[in-house]
């Protein structure tokens, strides 16, 4: 790609995260974008074809923190259960950085034709490294689609309301408590 080029994709991926993060992905358009941007809805559309495409690229880098976070709480010199929270703390977290994007990807969870597949099987993936790394600790038959949508649903709950932050650690220290066994 020219370097004017991967400056333009950068300025749009760059100026879309700031907008769906403020405002949601639905109430983001296209035009919105090219706009804020300064780009021609021509060049938006050359890298991005769609609203999801661009809203994928936006999500990009949440592959790499997504493992990195996995790998910080495992690291912890700590009892499973404050790994495991750490973890899920971190979760939720990442879950709500964009407004509305908690809901949208619990939601894709397990639909191969979302177009938010690549960042669900990430989530998926992470708390499978999760559960292998912490299972004689969990309960048995924990299974990382039920954690994915377990931590989303806190997510959608958090980010759709008006509850202060802690309810989300409150609300993710019950989760963790039904997951460690007995």
């Amino acid at each position: 790609m020219r370097a004017d080029a991967q400056r333009n994709r950068d300025r749009i991926v760059e100026i879309a995260r700031a907008l769906f993060r403020a405002k949601g992905f639905d109430a983001v358009s296209m035009d919105e974008v090219a706009k804020a941007a300064e780009v021609g809805a021509g060049t938006l559309y050359r890298h991005f074809p769609t609203k999801e495409s661009l809203y994928d690229a936006v999500l990009e880098a949440w592959a790499d923190k997504v493992n990195a976070a996995v790998d910080r709480a495992l690291a912890l010199d700590a009892p499973a259960r404050e790994q495991l929270l750490a973890w899920l703390t971190d979760y939720a977290a990442m879950l709500t950085e964009h407004k509305g994007a908690a809901a949208r990807i619990t939601a894709a969870l397990g639909d191969p034709g979302s177009p938010f597949a690549a960042k669900c099987q990430t989530y998926v993936s992470a708390n499978q490294r999760v559960i292998e790394s912490l299972d004689s600790a969990l309960r048995p038959g924990v299974e990382a689609m039920q954690i994915s949508r377990l931590v989303g649903g806190v997510a959608a709950v958090v980010d759709n309301s008006e509850l202060p932050a802690d309810t989300a650690a409150s609300m993710l220290a019950v989760v963790v408590d039904g997951l460690i066994a007995p």
